[in-house]
């Protein structure tokens, strides 16, 4: 297994290869009453990872981290690991499917309350049976470790979800899920970035033509480039480090 990064509490790792294998541990976690973390490794996070130690103690102690990210895919396999390309924004709905054959609720935290609003529009729409027990907005300037927090988590707790999509972005959705997590230790944490606006149309997405020939980033690039640029170019920067320590690993 690649060891992307390691901290004193523990690894990065992508310890979850196989969509199918995640929904079914997330299906019986649900069954048995017992929560999770997941996040999905990128190589902005792999960025943030050498620079944010709360951040990379915050993705140890996640239970669950897929590959987000076709680098990440192709650096696992140079490595010897063979991993499934699973983006955040595409769990969300397998994951409510299986919360609604587990017959649990969820809950939708971040982006704003017009986005949760048209989110939770569309999943209930499209997923029979599904309940919405919150849709929460942060306060602007969400600290994941103040008062504000805190108050989120006992939201979360009051409204009996079983788990929260978390649209907060990085590294706040995953520092968020860390510490909720280790306080409700029954409800499952997902960290999905953009997803929530994808759903809820307040963002467009790569078209799948795009996403097949793996140049989403290109698509996201062009449509901010502002924002883009200087982060998807320290992302390339850090290919050829990742590159040798992929090699070295399988060696």
């Amino acid at each position: 297994m690649m060891i992307w990064h390691e901290t004193p509490s523990g690894q990065v790792t992508v310890n979850t290869a196989d969509l199918g294998a995640l929904l079914a541990d997330i299906g019986q976690r649900f069954k048995e009453g017992q929560g999770f973390a997941l996040a999905t490794l990128n190589l902005d996070h792999m960025v943030k990872l050498q620079r944010d130690e709360e951040f990379a103690n915050a993705y140890a102690a996640q239970t669950h981290v897929t590959a987000d990210g076709n680098p990440i895919v192709w650096l696992s396999r140079l490595a010897g690991q063979q991993v499934e390309l699973i983006p955040g924004s595409e769990l969300i709905e397998p994951l409510v499917d299986v919360a609604v054959c587990a017959d649990v609720s969820i809950a939708l935290f971040g982006a704003t309350e017009g986005a949760l609003a048209a989110a939770a529009d569309a999943l209930i729409e499209r997923h029979e049976g599904l309940r919405v027990a919150l849709t929460l907005a942060p306060p602007m300037g969400f600290d994941p470790m103040g008062s504000a927090a805190d108050e989120a988590i006992a939201a979360i707790r009051d409204s009996g979800a079983a788990v929260v999509f978390l649209a907060l972005g990085a590294p706040k959705q995953e520092v968020f899920a860390a510490r909720a997590f280790e306080t409700l230790p029954n409800v499952g944490f997902v960290s999905i970035g953009a997803g929530l606006d994808f759903i809820a149309g307040t963002q467009k997405r790569a078209p799948k033509w795009v996403r097949a020939i793996a140049a989403e980033w290109i698509w996201r690039m062009l449509a901010n480039p502002r924002r883009l640029v200087g982060r998807y170019a320290t992302c390339i920067a850090i290919l050829p480090k990742l590159t040798v320590k992929a090699v070295r690993q399988r060696a």
